[in-house]
């Protein structure tokens, strides 16, 4: 599989606290992978970092062959990499359609709204309802495909099923099954174990700020024992 995005030596600080160290991850067109860690191990700063959000770092990222250090925060997504980050940066004021439309498109391979309504239904049942009166499920799906309409080639999630209901995280399991069939390539993080081990092609298991274990899904039960004593599940 060709690697469309690979992580050799990654360290990142916050200010004075240095919280990545040699991080080294590789993903290829067309995975799902997920980082697996409890809280504070540094998974969404490894998310930040490869954004471009997280400024103060070094090491190597590449995407799709292309030197990623260097480039402007501005400049990431029209690389071809989307991040729906945590809290999902929907904007209040506007409607779920104007949301949809706000992001540039940076290729010409993004989802038209049409297709958008018919992976997420009820999102056309509230197009023009304002990002105030969404729930959280509903706010989360919203993130989601207005980063698919754009055309990325990479989709980064942040805790996608963090405080959701059950049918809801359902929902979005069947959604990136839907886009890993149509070829889309996902990096996530997810605390939710039962959820990743349904979705996930490859696991990355993270703690203390790097990457301890690398293992495909047809290999969990084997590392269960690791996995509790690293995850405490």
């Amino acid at each position: 599989m060709k690697p469309l995005l690979e992580v050799r030596g990654l360290n990142a600080w916050y200010g004075e606290s240095h919280v990545l160290h040699g991080v080294d991850m590789t993903v290829g067109e067309g995975e799902m992978i997920t980082i697996l860690g409890r809280n504070g191990v540094g998974k969404t700063t490894t998310l930040r970092t490869i954004m471009g959000i997280v400024r103060e770092r070094k090491g190597q990222i590449m995407f799709d062959g292309r030197d990623m250090m260097g480039v402007p925060l501005h400049r990431t997504a029209h690389s071809g990499i989307g991040f729906v980050p945590e809290e999902r940066g929907i904007f209040a004021t506007l409607t779920v359609e104007e949301n949809l439309l706000l992001p540039p498109v940076v290729a010409g391979s993004g989802m038209s709204l049409d297709e958008i309504y018919e992976l997420f239904p009820n999102l056309l049942e509230r197009r023009s309802s304002p990002g105030t009166k969404l729930s959280g499920g509903e706010q989360q799906m919203l993130a989601i495909a207005r980063i698919l309409r754009t055309g990325v080639r990479l989709l980064i999630l942040d805790e996608p099923t963090e405080g959701l209901a059950p049918v809801i995280v359902q929902r979005i399991g069947e959604v990136l099954k839907t886009l890993k069939e149509r070829g889309m390539t996902v990096l996530l993080v997810e605390q939710n174990f039962r959820f990743a081990s349904r979705v996930a092609d490859r696991f990355y298991l993270m703690d203390h700020g790097q990457m301890v274990a690398d293992f495909p899904v047809g290999e969990l039960p084997e590392r269960m024992d690791m996995l509790h004593k690293v995850l405490g599940v």
